[in-house]
């Protein structure tokens, strides 16, 4: 019985041996003919470094993981640069909006130091396009 235990263990061995390592001549398998390489598990940037990220780079993102779960300083660059990023982007919408506010407030006042209003669509005069009973 423990011939028989012993050759069932090596005709398994060897199929599966033969399995991995003789499959060579299929295209789709390493130049090496064992098995295909695997991809490496850790990422060295994976946002763009050159321009700012957009939805598609964060959408595409995959995280590598460790042992215990997400690798914590990946996880934490990357946070801190799309942190970065998203505070550069919100001063600069601050400082549009006040640029256009400022922009506002003195057309606004330009219209009443002159005492009459920016001639709206209905004032124009349909023939030349000029602003009707205005001149400039």
């Amino acid at each position: 019985m423990f011939v028989f235990l012993l050759i069932s263990l090596v005709v398994v061995v060897a199929a599966v041996t033969l399995a991995v390592v003789g499959s060579g001549d299929q295209s789709d398998r390493g130049a090496s003919g064992g098995l295909q390489e695997a991809p490496p598990d850790l990422l060295d940037e994976p946002l763009p470094p050159d321009r700012p990220v957009s939805h598609a780079d964060v959408a595409g993102l995959r995280l590598a993981v460790g042992v215990r779960g997400y690798r914590m300083r990946q996880v934490d660059d990357i946070l801190d640069r799309l942190g970065a990023e998203l505070a550069e982007r919100d001063a600069r919408i601050a400082e549009l909006e006040s640029a256009l506010a400022g922009a506002q407030a003195v057309a606004m006042s330009r219209a009443e130091a002159s005492g009459t209003q920016e001639p709206g669509p209905r004032d124009r005069d349909p023939e030349n396009g000029r602003q009707g009973g205005m001149e400039r």
